[in-house]
């Protein structure tokens, strides 16, 4: 049933940024112009209300309508899988709302409850992903004490959990928790981005996502291909012009996660690089570097 599903997600799953208009309201114009530019360069997963996106700082109408936007731009070219989290009816209303604008699979976020159990997550999706059986779902693990045991036990109590996108920065844990699962059904998708996917390749990824994808798709693209391929000189070459973009996302907790990609964007045009709070804008310094950045990735092209 989720075979297509699997294979789209053992590849680069993008998440893109939520423009925002001179008011301060989600640009649809920019935002479809940026799904639409990956969709053509040949991307097949696109993640709307994704971290990137800026989901906590979203209206519930304002995800229902990036939802309805990604739909749209994807067509058939693609699959659209949905963020969905907060409280289980909150997640539970969004996940049915992904499916009848018609999204194929949705991604749980890891819950930001200061006192979550693993029990507790695990009841968590369990209850969000039964409501939505015709989904594919994906979790979004953030949290180094979820297991690769429990993550097979939520396989056993929710058939439709088809991928694992992994974001705990530890190659080592990693591989710990997708040999304790030992699950042939479950997607391993390397979820720091370009940055850590040839190191989690290395130990079970089969797909990884990516921010970078908003502003030059065709280069995670060929990161990919060169992984698929077991090419590790092109591989690095790439990951090599990617990697600044990417630890400068990542300085001080990621708080320039989203600033730097929206940075690059406005730069070629594509949206403003308006933020909301807590989130900032990049200052001048950081602006250069991000400039000096797009001049490389332009002459690997």
């Amino acid at each position: 049933m989720f075979d297509q599903l699997r294979s789209q997600l053992a590849g680069v799953v993008a998440i893109p940024v939520t423009p925002f208009d001179s008011d301060g309201n989600v640009d649809s114009d920019s935002y479809t112009k940026i799904i639409s530019r990956m969709v053509e360069a040949g991307m097949e997963v696109i993640t709307p209300n994704g971290n990137t996106s800026e989901f906590y700082s979203l209206t519930v109408q304002e995800r229902q309508s990036c939802l309805e936007l990604s739909v749209a731009a994807v067509g058939s070219a693609g699959t659209v899988l949905a963020g969905v989290g907060h409280s289980v009816p909150e997640a539970i209303e969004a996940a049915t709302a992904a499916q009848q604008a018609g999204a194929s699979a949705i991604m749980i976020h890891q819950p930001v409850h200061p006192y979550l159990s693993v029990e507790g997550w695990f009841d968590y999706h369990v209850a969000i992903a039964n409501a939505v059986p015709q989904l594919g779902v994906v979790l979004y693990v953030r949290n180094p004490r979820i297991d690769g045991k429990t993550i097979a036990r939520l396989a056993d109590a929710a058939p439709n959990l088809i991928g694992v996108k992994y974001a705990v920065a530890d190659p080592v844990r990693f591989a710990t928790v997708l040999r304790d699962c030992d699950r042939d059904e479950i997607v391993w998708i390397a979820g720091l981005a370009e940055l850590s996917a040839p190191g989690y390749w290395a130990v079970g990824a089969t797909g990884f996502t990516s921010g970078f994808a908003n502003v030059a798709p065709a280069l995670s693209l060929q990161l990919l291909q060169s992984l698929r391929a077991s090419d590790k000189g092109s591989a690095m070459k790439i990951w090599e012009l990617i990697q600044p973009f990417e630890e400068l996302r990542a300085l001080n907790d990621s708080e320039k996660n989203v600033s730097v990609v929206k940075e690059s964007l406005a730069q070629i045009g594509l949206c403003r690089r308006d933020v909301r709070p807590p989130i900032s804008v990049l200052d001048t310094r950081d602006r250069q570097l991000v400039k000096d950045m797009i001049v490389g990735w332009q002459s690997a092209l």
